[in-house]
């Protein structure tokens, strides 16, 4: 059984239509029993960081995340939720992922300022571990963010935008991708696919 994180926040919808596109068979929950016996665990995410962390806590599933132990993957504010802690909000994170999320910069000298927030197709370089099987560096993927998290030894596919961010993180059963595989086309359908049907 796959479990979508229901939170109240993120984005559910697409997630939804895609996992119905690669014919997976899923239940929306805020449940922590239902996710403990979950054989996947996806933790979608749109909006600002603190927001989003306060209702996790409400729901006090921020005590039951980092204690599963099937695979997890955490989409955008869902990865970053999973890091030590980010600078929106200035809001301590669950701590799975040893990095911190910082706004992007802007600022790159001697050339014109880049646009943030960071918006549309970029490409992943480095990529490593199941999650991305089938794939080559310089795939290109969907991003919408003006945070990110800096690169760090769970860093598994990095991007450049002002400076490198990591693009995808892994740690032991837990996963993340700061671009929107279920907005990213061929690449994210493979890996979603990868992330549903590969033995991580």
């Amino acid at each position: 059984m796959i479990a979508v994180v229901d939170y109240a926040t993120g984005n559910l919808r697409s997630v939804a239509e895609a996992l119905h596109r690669a014919g997976a068979e899923f239940t929306l929950t805020a449940d922590p029993s239902v996710l403990r016996a979950a054989d996947r665990v996806i933790l979608p995410g749109v909006g600002e960081a603190a927001s989003a962390m306060s209702k996790l806590r409400e729901r006090g599933l921020d005590a039951v995340i980092p204690t599963l132990t099937c695979p997890v993957l955490g989409i955008c504010i869902g990865m970053q939720l999973m890091c030590l802690g980010s600078e929106e909000g200035d809001v301590r994170c669950m701590g799975i992922f040893p990095t911190e999320v910082r706004r992007l910069s802007a600022c790159r000298p001697g050339e014109e300022p880049l646009k943030v927030p960071h918006v549309g197709w970029d490409t992943i370089e480095g990529l490593r571990t199941p999650l991305f099987e089938g794939l080559r560096d310089g795939e290109y993927v969907y991003y919408v963010h003006s945070y990110a998290a800096g690169t760090c030894p769970a860093t598994i596919a990095t991007t450049r935008y002002g400076g490198v961010f990591s693009a995808a993180l892994a740690r032991d059963n837990f996963f993340g991708t700061q671009f929107h595989p279920e907005k990213s086309g061929a690449a994210g359908a493979r890996i979603l696919g990868n992330f549903l049907n590969t033995t991580l």
